[in-house]
Parts: structure tokens; sequence; C-alpha cells
């Protein structure tokens, strides 16, 4: 009997169909809980000015800046000091022309200043008299109230990625902790007769499973969570079984060999006795990764990856992590130019079949200019060490047969 793939697409349908899930629904974290690369699913106010009032930013004094104007090491200025700032609360007092204030990195402006000479420019002569020895614009070394936010405004919108930079203005405008899209829960699910477990020692025909190590720590990276469901064998049964179980525990599925037309690859059959499974593709224009198989079953997705570990995490890398990030909140995952990427040089003359997207796997070396060359690694989809020694991809369009030695490129970083 002929096997066929059923429904090959091309890599910008597959695209848009994941793009066409929506993100999973929000839930409140505390601020603590809030971890990087979370998405955020409401916009964040500001309770009230950050910084709520004006405030140094070095060890000086704080002064009039039209004070200081013309003056140099060799021609200072001097003014009284009429007191210092303590940081832990505002001064009493204030400073008019003629004046200065000793001040800390941090402390709020007495009344009537205007800027902060740096204490390195300065020389106490006694008898509070400051020696001013550099002339400062007005605003200088401030950070004036509000600067950061002002109360009411908005200060991260929807869709806004936390980084922690993002974590400490959360904290500064006093939020406790905020409303994020929950995080995808995948998962895994090895196939085959021939896996058995790394802490065995395979017999002839064995291979130890290596993908439910390598794509839980994918899913990892893409800021989801990963439930390994172990290792199915070649049986119908046992794999239904199994898939209703990760249904009803994730999000998402991830079915690791069985994809392949072959006669013990049971993914397909496993999906078709779903009773609400559409089948979207199987197959994708796509080298390493073609035998993917996309459907859905009670609106969640259901990925039959490759079983070669070079093919299954080409696809996860290109489809599967941006994936993830789309229902985790993020906008323009299939984006790749906004994808972490070095400009290179290729190294040597790359053929392409027409018709298909190729990824290929480049090591990084020193080029002649100041461009270094991207040297493509070859090997079958089943040996790791490509992508062990790969430092990223690159993308070769369906249209084209192929990259000349020279040619500019963009290498898609791994992580």
């Amino acid at each position: 009997m002929k096997h066929d793939f059923f429904s090959v697409r091309s890599l910008a349908e597959v695209e848009q169909y994941l793009e066409n899930f929506a993100p999973l629904p929000e839930e409140e974290v505390s601020l603590e809980a809030s971890l990087e690369g979370r998405v955020l699913a409401r916009a964040v106010y500001a309770q009230d000015d950050v910084p709520q009032a004006s405030r140094s930013a070095m060890d000086g004094y704080a002064l009039v800046a039209a004070d200081t104007f013309g003056c140099s090491e060799g021609n200072p200025c001097y003014l009284d000091r009429v007191g210092n700032v303590a940081i832990e609360r505002p001064a009493a007092f204030g400073v008019r022309s003629g004046q200065c204030a000793g001040i800390v990195t941090g402390g709020c402006l007495p009344a009537g200043a205007d800027a902060v000479v740096m204490v390195e420019h300065t020389l106490d002569m006694g008898a509070d008299c400051i020696e001013i020895r550099r002339p400062v614009p007005p605003g200088e070394h401030v950070l004036r109230r509000g600067e950061d936010a002002r109360q009411g405004e908005c200060v991260l919108e929807v869709g806004s990625v936390l980084r922690p930079q993002e974590l400490g203005l959360l904290a500064a405008v006093g939020s406790v902790g905020c409303s994020v899209f929950s995080r995808p829960r995948v998962a895994i699910i090895s196939t085959g007769d021939e896996l058995v477990t790394p802490d065995t020692s395979p017999a002839a025909g064995q291979v130890r499973d290596v993908n439910t190590y390598t794509l839980a720590a994918m899913i990892r990276q893409a800021g989801a969570e990963a439930v390994c469901m172990g290792i199915v064998p070649d049986e119908l049964q046992a794999l239904r079984d199994r898939l209703h179980a990760a249904l009803a525990c994730a999000d998402v599925v991830f079915l690791s060999g069985g994809s392949s037309i072959g006669i013990r690859d049971f993914t397909l059959a496993a999906l078709q006795a779903l009773p609400d499974m559409e089948l979207f593709c199987h197959g994708v224009a796509l080298s390493p990764g073609k035998p993917l198989i996309l459907a859905t079953a009670g609106g969640k997705s259901i990925w039959g990856l490759p079983g070669q570990v070079t093919s299954a995490q080409v696809v996860v890398r290109v489809l599967g992590q941006p994936f993830l990030r789309r229902l985790a909140g993020a906008a323009h995952v299939f984006d790749r130019t906004r994808w972490p990427q070095v400009q290179a040089r290729l190294a040597r003359n790359t053929s392409s079949r027409q018709g298909r997207e190729d990824f290929v796997r480049v090591r990084l070396e020193a080029g002649s200019d100041v461009l270094p060359e991207a040297l493509p690694i070859p090997g079958l989809s089943g040996l790791l060490r490509t992508l062990v020694q790969a430092h990223g991809l690159i993308h070769i369009p369906a249209a084209c047969e192929g990259l000349e030695e020279g040619s500019m490129v963009r290498v898609l970083l791994f992580d």
C-alpha cells in the first residue's frame, strides 16, 4: 500500500494557523512570582509620582545652578553651606543664591535648589564655606519628581514582557502583584519500542530517550511548564490512553516520534480516535522537520513531532517555542527579524531544494573582516553533535536554490 503525507503545508501557512490561537486566560500573581518572561494581561498604572520628590543622583551639594556659571578650578565660586540633607526625610530648610546644602545620593533636594554638584568637584574650606570648581546646569544630577512616572499614568501596557527592569518598575509604582497571561503547560510523550530511559544500558536496537529532555528544556526556555508523560510503546491503545491523560492535564501536547508515514507510526491513528479532533497538517515544507503533524482536540494544540532528535529540536525552535510564547501573551512571535541574531558571511556554498524552507545549522567563526563567518554543519537529522556544535540556524527561503559563499546571512542564535 502506498503511503503519502496527508496534507503538507507551507511554513507561512503553519505560522498563520498558529497565530490564530488566542493567549491563555489571565491570572493574578504576586510581585515575587512575576518571573522574567511573563506577559502582562492588564495595564499597570502608577499609584503616585515616582520619585515622589526631586532627589539627588550623586553625593555632593544641592545649589542654585546659576551660581556656578563660569566657575572653574582656576576661577572657583564660594557658597555658604546652610545644612546637610538627611536621606530619610526632606530638609526642613531651603537654599537661595549664594548657598548650598550637603546631600547624599537619594536625598530630597531642599526648596530653592535646582542642581547638584558632585563632591569630587568641590573643596570644603571649613567654616561652612564650600569651593565649587565646576559649573553645573539646572537639573544636573537630579531625578525630578515624577520623572519615572506620574500618578495615574500607564507605565506598562498590556502585552509588556516582564524583564528584571519591568519588575523593578512594578515595585516602584507600588504594584504588589499584576495580571499576567497563564504559562502554558506542555505534556511530552515519547513513543517507540526502541526507547529506553537514560539510566538504562541499551540493548542492540535500543536507544536512550533524548527528546523528552531536550524538549522539556526548550519548553522551559520559552517560559512554559513541561510535564513529562514518559515513554509509550508502539501500541495504539497505549498511545490513545496516554494522549487522553496528556490532554486532561496540559494546554499543549508534544508527541515525539510516530509522525512519519510507516506501518508502526500510530500518532495519526491515535489522533483520529479523538471525537473532536481537527487535523491541520501532516507534513510541512520544512527541512529538517517535514513529518510534523498539527491538530487540535477540545481547543488544545497537539503536535506530532519527528522522532529524529535534530528534526524535533529545529521544529520546536522555529515553530514550537514561538507558539508557546504566543499562548503566554507575547506578540510578533513569528517575526524572525525580532529574534536574537547576528549578521555573518556564509563560509561556503550551501544548496537547498526549491519548494521547502531550509534551516541550516551553522557554527560562527572569526572571519577575515569585522563580520564572523557562518560555517554550515552537515549531518543527518539523527545526529546530536550537529546541534551541539552549532551556534544557530540560517534560513534559506523556499524560492531559493541555495546561497553562495560570501553571502550575507542572518544567524538565528540558539538560546
